[in-house]
């Protein structure tokens, strides 16, 4: 019983004391208390991730997603392309990369190291042996044969600019001296886009960066792959059913992140030490008509009947060569919907045939925009990318320089194969562009219009032989056949006009070899041109193709192959 009164007595005087101390000594004590249980509930869980990450990368699960790493090429030390970079953007099995590249670690002094960043288009598709930048080295060489020019192309299939921005700093230690930005064509299809076959397609910028942090990390790798099935690409066939609006609401998303992506791009290079310059996108305007089209949201089935009767009546009235009064009925269509693109692109045509090629000129882009099928940059991309000036960056508007060389100035098939692709006048043209300002930038004065180097001097130290322009025009006549392109309202044109290109003669075997042979005695190192060389000679003699593609290796210990799987070296 004592002690129990005792015990009372001890509560009684803690209570007195904690009724005495004041209300602002006690609340610290709390306050400190509750920080402390949430950040252990925080801090704990991330150094247990971190834990684990340290773990996976010291049994060496997973990969590197840098954009290089060491290799060594002729036994000298170089940074090679990491052909897991692209991983955080694409499903397994359908990582795209560009033509691999390795730059030596030791620049060596007066060389001027050229980067070019992109999509497909940069990249040169259908063959990257002859995009813009080839044509660019070719002629910087010719014109300035005293100094050395390293061009590297960093332009892939189906990337955006999510991916560019992380390219670009990558390159922080590769000491570029000039970035080159040719892109846009992606940001609805490429990963993180509304229109994406490839990745999840939220919007938020800080949601996307820490989509594709997590992502790059060993762990994200684990958790992302376990129980997925790898897919297969399928090319612009596996975005048929993404189509995206105009008024999609996700387009200013689309448009803000590429204006995020492209500022932060320029910024990254710039704190490399390299001078940007950023162009605007060509897209094929006059020979590719919308992939897909939608009607405006609301229209109701009375006025849908009315002007599906309008159409179809002006286009026969088009089919039969009476422009004038098609033009009428496309018009009194557009009151009722003026949001379908195959509307505006007839409406293009019509005015064309009319000789009223300004108004065409502006059907023609806004059929563009309005296309669903988002596969070309629309205007308001390459607005964003004509302000690239403003942080920083010289402006190259190849949209408006093709357009101004292309017969009543609207860009057709002349200059873009398909919808984006350029042909060899198309990526000669963009390269002289570029050239101007290199040749300006290394020398201090303007570049006179004699000394560029001209679209045949440049080919032939490309190789560009009369089989390689049958090769390619080929496979574009091939990708035609199938989706998006076999829909299109002009098909048939296109086919045509590529099937009229493969009856032109082809020169004989002999000539091709002395092509490649010329270019070669000049630039004995150029790995692709040994490439292309060897698989022109596979079919003639299998020996001396093999020691062709042994030399066009990218880096020491690169797996080369035949073209019938032979694993060479």
């Amino acid at each position: 019983m004592g002690a129990l009164v005792q015990n009372r007595e001890e509560l009684a005087s803690e209570q007195d004391v904690a009724a005495a101390t004041p209300a602002n000594e006690q609340t610290p004590r709390s306050a400190r208390a509750w920080i402390v249980g949430i950040g252990a509930a925080v801090v704990i869980p991330v150094l247990l991730l971190v834990v684990i990450e340290l773990a996976l990368r010291l049994f060496n699960v997973g990969y590197s997603t840098e954009l290089t790493q060491p290799c060594t090429v002729h036994g000298q030390p170089a940074n090679c392309y990491n052909l897991f970079f692209p991983a955080p953007f694409f499903p397994p099995g359908v990582i795209k990369a560009p033509q691999v590249f390795a730059v030596p670690a030791a620049k060596p002094a007066g060389t001027y190291r050229i980067f070019v960043l992109g999509e497909s288009a940069a990249m040169g598709d259908p063959d990257p042996a002859y995009s813009f930048s080839r044509y660019l080295e070719v002629m910087l060489a010719q014109r300035f044969p005293e100094r050395k020019f390293e061009v590297y192309n960093t332009g892939s299939v189906a990337i955006n600019s999510h991916v560019g921005v992380l390219i670009a700093k990558g390159l922080a230690n590769l000491q570029p001296d000039l970035v080159i930005l040719y892109s846009g064509n992606n940001e609805v299809v490429g990963p993180y886009g509304p229109g994406t076959a490839l990745t999840s397609s939220g919007m938020s910028l800080p949601v996307v960066r820490s989509s594709i942090f997590l992502r790059s990390t060993r762990l994200g790798q684990l958790l992302t792959t376990v129980g997925k099935q790898k897919q297969q690409w399928g090319g612009m066939e596996m975005f048929l059913d993404k189509q995206v609006p105009a008024s999609s609401p996700l387009m200013a998303y689309v448009y803000s992140n590429f204006d995020a992506n492209l500022r932060d791009t320029i910024t990254a290079s710039k704190r490399a030490g390299a001078q940007v310059i950023v162009s605007t996108v060509a897209a094929n305007l006059k020979d590719c008509a919308p992939f897909a089209s939608q009607h405006r949201p609301g229209l109701s089935k009375n006025e849908l009947q009315i002007w599906t009767a309008l159409v179809d009546e002006g286009s026969r009235l088009e089919t039969a060569g009476n422009y004038d009064h098609a033009l009428v009925l496309y018009r009194e269509a557009s009151k009722i919907d003026d949001q379908y693109a195959e509307l505006e692109f007839r409406v293009a045509r019509s005015l064309s045939k009319l000789g009223d090629n300004p108004q065409a000129a502006l059907h023609y882009s806004r059929a563009r925009d309005l296309d669903t099928l988002r596969f070309r940059a629309d205007s308001r991309i390459n607005e964003i990318n004509r302000r690239a000036d403003r942080v920083g960056a010289e402006v190259v508007d190849a949209d408006a320089i093709f357009a101004q060389n292309s017969p009543n100035g609207m860009t057709g098939s002349d200059l873009v194969y398909e919808h984006v692709h350029m042909t060899p006048a198309g990526n000669y043209l963009l390269a002289r562009e570029m050239f101007r300002k290199v040749a300006s930038q290394i020398s201090g004065q303007s570049v006179s219009e004699a000394e560029v180097p001209s679209q045949t001097e440049s080919e032939r130290g490309l190789a560009f032989t009369g089989y390689d322009r049958y090769r390619i025009t080929n496979e574009m006549l091939q990708r035609l056949e199938r989706p998006p392109f076999a829909t299109q309202l002009n098909h048939a044109e296109q086919e045509l006009r590529l099937a009229l290109a493969l009856q032109a003669p082809v020169e004989s075997p002999d000539d091709s070899v002395a092509e490649y042979r010329s270019a070669i005695a000049q630039r004995p190192n150029d790995r692709i041109l040994h490439y292309n060389f060897g698989l022109f000679l596979f079919n003639f003699d299998r020996d001396a193709a093999a020691q062709e593609l042994v030399l066009s290796q990218p880096w020491d210990g690169f797996p080369v192959f035949a073209p019938d799987g032979t694993r060479l070296q």
